[in-house]
């Protein structure tokens, strides 16, 4: 692990520790409840800007592909720069953004801004954790980042309420606009109360070119599937941009083949439980990213509930993962991760057989309630156990890579589901806000997720170790994680 220096070291217990605790928490939980709660507001955004099936999906894709295309490089420049510089500059570049998406006369310039957050959320995300692991003496990182990891549940838990609070009493442009006073606490606290930290080992070049392919191989697929409906297969715009994409990620490759300061050292795939956690990972957060994104349209444009209920029936899957997902941690280090790693997706697919039923007369007790206690105990099997593996499975120096890697891989998953599932079930010219088109396309799209966790069930039984991996995970222990977020785990 590089060593890391900060100004001072703050304790647990004490005033400055908390108020360090709080700037993280509200910080991180800024970038991932937003990201929750605009799902809850697409169908008001699409009536209200008329906008495509194609720019509601950008709505949420833009955010998630400057994250995810830049989440990597945004740690490199905290450690190289200055964690609290990089994460109160990402804070503020958030807020701006989420001003613009506030005030987005369409949707164009919606998306556009949408694009701005997620580079917003890139510099700030990776720096929370790594303020934590800086700023705390060693003896209280393990508390602060536990600390951490179940606020930032609860947040995670809070966030549909809220948003879909805001969205039935005001519009859905206050989900955007609450950012601004919470970005400014945020900003404050920090700049009064974090002591400022760099790695001194940090590589002195950084992976601009790496960053740039990914994101132009992630823009590519993801632009190429969205368009694909709307133009057909053989419109030039389609194949060209799916060949851009395709020729992109084959450049980020050859690429971090070849740097002397890779974003992605590829010497970490050597590892075959490494390499095994992330498939497991691709294929279990493509199909949370499906479900998260079509559930809650379904529920509101074809079952007919209001937003703020919509938006809480997935809050008993949050819950289950906060009271288990320390328990399963503590399962996988006794039995290993193989069999709650196979069993978990396998949960969570028999919740989405009963969730693909949910129609114009759905009730929640009745339809959807059981397929969501499923899915959180499913999910509280597996996340754990999954960030367990991916981080114990490589060297101490590459723990931090890890980290960073499996967290981009489950929100490039999430980024390319929300663009190839509705071309994959059919939804062709129709829109996402239209009951008839929508209610045979979230069925499919729903089965076509179950058959994703299958694949992540059977790659978990084929690649997983069956033992307690040699070397354990970095702190916490405790591993909390809101629903249909990736897996919280520290930078090292």
């Amino acid at each position: 692990m590089a060593d890391i220096t900060a100004t001072r070291l703050v304790r647990y217990g004490e005033a400055t520790g908390r108020w360090v605790l709080f700037a993280t928490v509200l910080g991180s939980g800024l970038a991932f409840i937003d990201s929750t709660v605009v799902n809850i507001a697409l169908p008001r955004i699409g009536h209200d800007l008329n906008a495509d099936a194609a720019s509601l999906q950008w709505t949420v894709n833009g955010y998630t592909l400057s994250l995810a295309s830049l989440i990597l490089l945004g740690g490199s420049l905290g450690d190289r720069y200055g964690r609290r510089r990089v994460f109160v500059t990402g804070v503020a570049w958030f807020a701006a953004a989420s001003l613009l998406c506030g005030l987005a006369p369409n949707v164009q310039l919606l998306i556009a801004a949408r694009v701005l957050q997620g580079i917003g959320g890139a510099l700030l995300t990776p720096g929370s954790l790594a303020i934590l692991e800086a700023s705390f003496e060693p003896a209280d990182r393990s508390k602060a980042i536990g600390a951490w990891s179940g606020l930032g549940g609860i947040a995670g838990a809070l966030g549909p309420f809220l948003g879909g609070f805001l969205i039935e009493v005001s519009t859905w442009r206050t989900v955007f606009l609450i950012n601004l006073p919470l970005a400014a606490i945020i900003v404050a606290v920090a700049w009064r109360h974090v002591p400022e930290s760099r790695d001194p080992d940090a590589a002195k070049g950084l992976d601009v070119t790496g960053a740039v392919l990914g994101a132009v191989g992630l823009g590519g697929l993801t632009y190429g599937f969205t368009a694909w409906p709307a133009m057909g297969p053989t419109s030039p715009v389609v194949i060209g941009t799916l060949a851009v994409g395709v020729g992109g990620l084959v450049g980020f490759v050859l690429t971090e083949r070849r740097s002397r300061h890779p974003m992605l050292p590829l010497a970490v795939f050597r590892s075959r439980p490494f390499v095994g956690a992330n498939l497991v990972t691709l294929a279990v957060y493509a199909a949370l990213g499906g479900v998260f994104f079509l559930l809650v349209l379904n529920l509101q444009v074809v079952a007919g509930f209001a937003p703020l209920p919509a938006g809480l029936a997935l809050l008993p899957a949050t819950v289950l993962m906060l009271v288990l997902s320390a328990r399963a941690g503590a399962l996988s280090e006794r039995i290993g991760a193989r069999i709650p790693m196979t069993a978990g997706p396998l949960v969570v697919a028999a919740g989405l057989v009963l969730l693909s039923r949910v129609g114009a007369d759905a009730t929640y007790l009745v339809d959807v309630l059981p397929g969501v206690v499923l899915l959180g105990l499913g999910l509280s099997l597996t996340v754990a156990p999954l960030t367990s593996t991916a981080l114990g499975s490589v060297e101490d120096r590459y723990a931090g890579v890890a980290s960073g890697v499996n967290n981009a891989v489950a929100r490039a998953a999430g980024l390319l589901s929300v663009a190839v599932l509705p071309l994959a079930a059919g939804l062709g010219r129709g829109n996402l806000t239209d009951p008839a088109a929508l209610a045979p396309t979230y069925k499919i799209a729903m089965l076509i997720c179950v058959g994703l966790l299958v694949a992540g069930a059977l790659v978990s039984a084929a690649l997983i170790p069956g033992r307690k991996p040699a070397r354990k995970a970095p702190s916490p222990v405790r591993v909390h994680c809101s629903v249909g977020a990736p897996p919280l785990h520290p930078r090292s």
